[in-house]
Formats: structure tokens, sequence, C-alpha cells
């Protein structure tokens, strides 16, 4: 079943004071389990989605699920977002993967709903208009990892980023993306030695791979992750904006409407033949 999935891939992919925003939960002491915060000053343009959920080390259960859902369709609507960061708020974990506690109670049935959900969550980030970041200065496991496989860039502390597919050693296969993203990040055959064995890496052995854009190392807070990619989200934010890309991909949508290869490729998907481009 897994060379199957990591097997059927086509490897092209896609491209004020702070202010807080808390998503309500239903969790037993009813606190919510992420927080938006937008930045201001020179970072104004960057918002955070802090996860924290102590108790469960940020395990993603249906609460934490919804939440994100929740924010991340509000955010996408919010043109003041030109990068979008991914933190904890908890110490020594980034995101412990699925609650499995919470999915030994379900029925089969509930399972398959939940799972659906997760890997809409991700498909939600991966196609989030601005460009997403996951700072990972602890252990991002499972779909803890698949989250930020679904981000465009990831940094990590060096030694306490602890970070695997670990699925296999549970019983379990990645059902979040992940059996997808990572061959797409790093090569099937390495993708597959990852996924079968459920090996874990550090920061730095995920660097090494190409796992993880940066490096740094851990510093007292246990931040040190969240401060290098909120360094690249500056660096990120005099490139051009939302509407400003856009409106340039209208103009060079526009140019291409009056081509041959255009009515070419239509004709070509409505006959069920190959296209004759010509460049013109």
């Amino acid at each position: 079943m897994l060379r199957a999935l990591t097997g059927a891939l086509r490897l092209p992919r896609p491209w004020r004071p702070l202010q807080t925003r808390s998503c309500a939960s239903d969790g037993a002491a009813g606190d919510p389990e992420i927080q938006v915060r937008v930045l201001a000053g020179p970072d104004q343009g960057i918002t955070e989605i802090l996860m924290n959920r102590p108790s469960a080390r940020n395990a993603l259960g249906n609460v934490l699920v919804r939440e994100l859902l929740e924010a991340l369709a509000r955010l996408r609507e919010d043109q003041q977002v030109r990068v979008l960061l991914f933190r904890s708020g908890v110490k020594g974990v980034f995101c412990a993967g699925a609650d499995l506690k919470e999915r030994e109670q379900m029925s089969e049935a509930e399972v398959g709903i939940f799972v659906q959900r997760l890997r809409g969550l991700m498909n939600e980030i991966a196609a989030f208009p601005a460009p997403t970041i996951a700072a990972m200065d602890g252990f991002a496991l499972g779909g803890g990892l698949e989250l930020a496989l679904a981000c465009d860039l990831r940094v990590a502390a060096a030694s306490s980023a602890v970070m695997g597919l670990i699925e296999t050693t549970r019983g379990l296969l990645p059902g979040a993306g992940g059996t997808q993203r990572l061959p797409r990040c790093l090569g099937v055959a390495l993708a597959k030695e990852l996924i079968f064995t459920g090996r874990r890496l550090s920061g730095a052995q995920a660097q090494a791979l190409g796992l993880v854009n940066h490096t740094v190392p851990q510093n007292e807070e246990g931040n040190a992750a969240y401060h290098r990619a909120r360094a690249l989200a500056q660096e990120i934010l005099p490139q051009v904006d939302i509407a400003s890309g856009m409106a340039i991909e209208g103009i060079c949508y526009a140019q291409n409407i009056p081509t041959q290869d255009r009515l070419e490729g239509m004709a070509a998907f409505r006959e069920k033949r190959p296209p004759r481009f010509v460049g013109k």
C-alpha cells in the first residue's frame, strides 16, 4: 500500500501594535488552541498562527483542526497577510501529530471523516495565497511534519527539532499528504526509505537531506527557529504583494488568450489527443 502511494507521483509542484485574535475552543477548559497574531512595525504583513495545546503537545485533534481551518478561511481573504508563519506556543514541540487518544474513541466512519478533514487542512495550507513558513523548534512528528511539508518553507532548530513520518511504527500510514509531499521534497527513493522505516531526523539531519531550508542552534528560550523564520519572513516582505501579483497574473493571462496554442490546447483536450503547439 505504501509503495503504491509513494509511487503514484507526478513530480511538478505549484508557488499595528501586536494584534492577537483567538479562535474559540470547545476543549475541556474552554481555552482556544490557537492564536492568530498580526505583527506590526517592521514586521507588518507577517501573520502568525500560534498552536497552543500543551496538554496534548499540540496534537491534531478535532478542536485544533477546526480552529486552524477557520483561521485559514479568514486569513486567505485578508490581503494584508503577506507571509503566514506557523509556530508553537508549547516549548519543545511543534506538533506531535494526530491525537491518537482521541482517534481511539472514534468509530471507523468517524476516523475516515476526520482524516479527510486533516487532509483538507494540509491542502488549505498548501494552497494559501501568501508564502507560508513552519518554525520547528521541537518535535514535528507524523501529522506535525505533514503540516510543515504543506508550508512553502521550513526552519528548524538544529538539535531540538525532531521530525519524521513515524506512522508505520504505529501500524498506520501517513494520511494527510505525507506520501505525496515528502517525495516531491526529497525524491521518491529517499522518501520511501523514511516512510517505510519511520525514521526520526534531527533538524541538522533534515537540512542535510533538503527537508528544511534553514537550521539554527537552539537558544535558552527554545525559540531560535521561530526567530530565524521571522527574519526569513522579513526578507520576503519587500517582494511583490498579493494584489499586485494577481494583477500581473491577469496581464500575462490576457496575453495568452489570443494565441493559437491556447486554442490548440483546448481543441486537443476536447478531441482527447496530444496537443500540437507551434509557439504562436
